[in-house]
């Protein structure tokens, strides 16, 4: 009988066999995921008092996909505590830049995606001879 791990040096076996998993095979093949404190949820008529807007109004949004919403067990709609801040962001593009509401999804789609690449290269250290253009 052998004390030592499997794989350990002077063991039959070799570690080189076996596969060590980082945090990033751990978190890539991890689905579910739990929340520690339970997420708070706007009702439509709550981002409508809080947005200012109409409620059919953030139905459209809804629906075109510039607001995402759930619907809870009694078919309502109901939304993250961010969604005023998004339907404040809408309502500026489309005051400010004149843009109709499906080009308004496609800037935040681009502005998203943005924030994303900006945000890696700050992670990776690297900068670029020229200033940031946003």
């Amino acid at each position: 009988m052998n004390d030592r791990p499997e794989g350990a040096a002077g063991s039959g076996r070799a570690g080189a066999d076996r596969r060590v998993r980082t945090g990033a095979d751990v978190s890539a093949s991890t689905t579910v995921r739990y929340a520690l404190v339970p997420v708070s949820r706007l009702s439509l008529a709550a981002v409508a008092r809080g947005s200012g807007l109409h409620p059919d109004l953030i139905r459209r949004f809804v629906a075109l996909g510039l607001v995402d919403a759930e619907r809870d067990a009694a078919g309502h709609l109901v939304f993250d505590a961010t969604a005023p801040a998004v339907l404040a962001r809408v309502q500026r593009l489309r005051s400010g830049l004149c843009l109709n509401y499906a080009s308004i999804g496609l800037v935040l789609d681009l502005l998203d995606r943005i924030s994303l690449l900006e945000a890696a290269l700050r992670g990776r250290g690297t900068r670029s001879e020229s200033p940031p253009w946003t």
